[in-house]
């Protein structure tokens, strides 16, 4: 981790994002299989803006998917719909606004 400065090193928002990305695939993944569907391909981009110098704005989740067969296109929405909602721990901690509290001894 660094300031952004340093060449490999990633900033606390660059593993914010990677976080929520991380939680989002390794669950979509294996629970579209679970369905019958191994995805061909699955990646994704996250994104998000500051909109003040130490606040982000909304954090854009979107996927790149190659479907094995079309019947499996119903199936991989559902699941990233309801991973998105219910599941990624990361991404509903960032939506229920999880409180961050400090203790300095």
């Amino acid at each position: 981790m660094g300031s952004g400065d340093e060449e490999g090193a990633f900033t606390p928002v660059e593993l914010l994002l990677a976080a929520v990305g991380g939680c989002n695939i390794v669950t979509v993944e294996p629970l579209t299989a679970q369905r019958g569907h191994r995805l061909v391909r699955l990646a994704m981009t996250v994104e998000a803006q500051k909109v003040e110098s130490n606040l982000l704005g909304p954090v854009t989740v979107t996927y790149d998917v190659e479907l094995p067969a079309k019947e499996a296109e119903e199936v991989y929405r559902a699941v990233a719909t309801r991973v998105h909602e219910k599941y990624c721990t990361v991404t509903r901690s960032l939506q229920e606004g999880t409180e961050v509290r400090l203790e300095v001894p």
